[in-house]
């Protein structure tokens, strides 16, 4: 699989993305599942790491899974799903 690619895992979808910046919307898209609206409603409180470039707001792709890893590493109780 080439950079940027999807693959599919069972009924999950696995982004390999070389992109070091998203925008607002597809960040909550991608992670979340939510709209544009809800996306920068993430935003605002926090949920969803930006940084302000100019007039944009971008996210941080190294962020974004950095605090997935850690919200995986404060379950080690859980059972992953299989």
């Amino acid at each position: 699989m080439s950079r940027g690619e999807h693959a599919e895992a069972g009924s999950e979808t696995v982004v390999s993305s070389p992109r070091k910046w998203m925008s607002v919307p597809e960040a909550g898209r991608v992670y979340y599942g939510l709209s544009r609206n809800g996306s920068y409603d993430a935003a605002a409180r926090g949920e969803i790491p930006t940084v302000r470039v100019g007039r944009l707001l971008k996210v941080p792709v190294h962020l974004m899974e950095k605090k997935f890893d850690q919200a995986g590493a404060a379950r080690p109780g859980r059972a992953s799903a299989a």
